[in-house]
């Protein structure tokens, strides 16, 4: 399966979106392919981090001593709460920040708005040789525009074709795109979301605005349930990830990166100068 030696099945295959999948009946607290606690799973992260980093050196090496144009694309979507920062800093944290592109997208300004929902995000696709990220992405105009009626319908059907379209012309152009939806319980974003109004270190990240977006919570899941249906691809499926335990959330997304980097099948570059007379000359000078 790769080189993590704690996985008992391979979660690729268990979280990813298949035809038939419904949103609604899917745990958000099960930890599947892995049999472990918690310390048993912060413990297998830091196993895989030394993995995941050395294959995304492996990545970066490659376009930065060649010419190798290939780049992963980690696209995080989920209500509030669910851990995509947890993701970054713990999951992305563990590599070359120098290979790592983030780009997190917040509400549309006037010149987002005066362009097609795509303007922003082919600006901030990865560059070859990178992870790209995307905190939120261009599904928020499938989801927050199907549930808050922000366009009208025949403009969100249209989106999800146009979505396929541009996830297909990054596939050619050398893109491996790695969908991660993390699915949270009402009742664990509600205890999150506590915890956030009692810490004075975490108040900063409260927004009134999340009690608004929760009282929808029925119309968004029906919204990513649309989502699946419509945009889960052969080449750039959705996986639904349970988050309400943060350390599976991160532990499964480490691996789905792994996965992604190792199909690629990543040499170290060669070089054109010969070495045994580099250290030569290396030895002899001053």
């Amino acid at each position: 399966m790769s080189r993590e030696s704690y996985w008992t099945e391979d979660p690729k295959l268990l979280l990813r979106v298949e035809p038939g999948f419904q949103l609604i009946t899917a745990p958000t607290d099960t930890h599947p392919g892995f049999e472990g606690n918690k310390a048993g799973g912060v413990a297998a992260l830091a196993e895989g981090a030394l993995v995941l980093a050395d294959l995304q050196e492996r990545l970066y090496a490659n376009h930065q001593a060649g010419d190798d144009g290939r780049r992963v694309l980690l696209v995080l979507q989920a209500m509030d709460t669910a851990g995509k920062g947890g993701i970054i800093k713990h999951v992305m944290g563990s590599v070359d920040p120098q290979g790592v592109q983030l780009a997190a997208f917040k509400k549309p300004t006037e010149e987002e708005l005066a362009h097609d929902f795509l303007w922003r995000i082919r600006k901030e696709a990865p560059q070859a040789g990178k992870i790209g990220v995307f905190d939120r992405s261009h599904y928020e105009d499938v989801l927050i525009g199907r549930v808050r009626e922000l366009a009208p319908p025949e403009e969100i059907e249209r989106r999800y074709g146009a979505i396929n379209e541009f996830e297909a012309e990054l596939v050619d152009e050398g893109t491996t795109i790695v969908k991660v939806m993390l699915h949270i319980s009402a009742a664990e974003q509600k205890v999150r979301l506590l915890d956030r109004l009692e810490r004075p270190e975490k108040q900063w990240k409260f927004n009134p605005g999340d009690i608004e977006e929760r009282m929808l919570w029925p119309k968004y899941q029906d919204a990513y349930q649309v989502l699946f249906d419509r945009t889960s691809t052969p080449i750039a499926p959705w996986y639904v990830v349970p988050a309400d335990r943060k350390w599976y959330a991160r532990l499964a997304v480490q691996h789905l990166l792994i996965d992604a980097l190792e199909a690629m099948d990543l040499q170290w570059p060669g070089v054109e100068y010969d070495v045994e007379a580099e250290k030569a000359r290396l030895l002899a000078a001053t």
